[in-house]
């Protein structure tokens, strides 16, 4: 294992055990699905035409960055 394996498995399940706590304390706003609601102002209409074409470009972008096709 190197440095960075240990660093983003680390982070990753930092990230996993406080959503995990967030999930099971049942309080408003501190899930990472509830940050990103108020981050990103999906409640608007600009927000969620923000969100989705953010969503389209990663879902497109991401499989060819992870099989090196770019």
């Amino acid at each position: 294992m190197t440095w960075p394996d240990a660093i983003w498995g680390g982070l990753l399940l930092v990230g996993a055990g406080y959503e995990a706590y967030a999930i099971g304390n049942h309080l408003p706003g501190d899930t990472l699905s509830e940050r990103l609601r108020a981050w990103l102002h999906t409640r608007t209409r600009t927000g969620r035409l923000v969100f989705v074409a953010g969503w389209l470009v990663l879902a497109v972008w991401f499989p060819l960055h992870i099989t090196e096709t770019l």
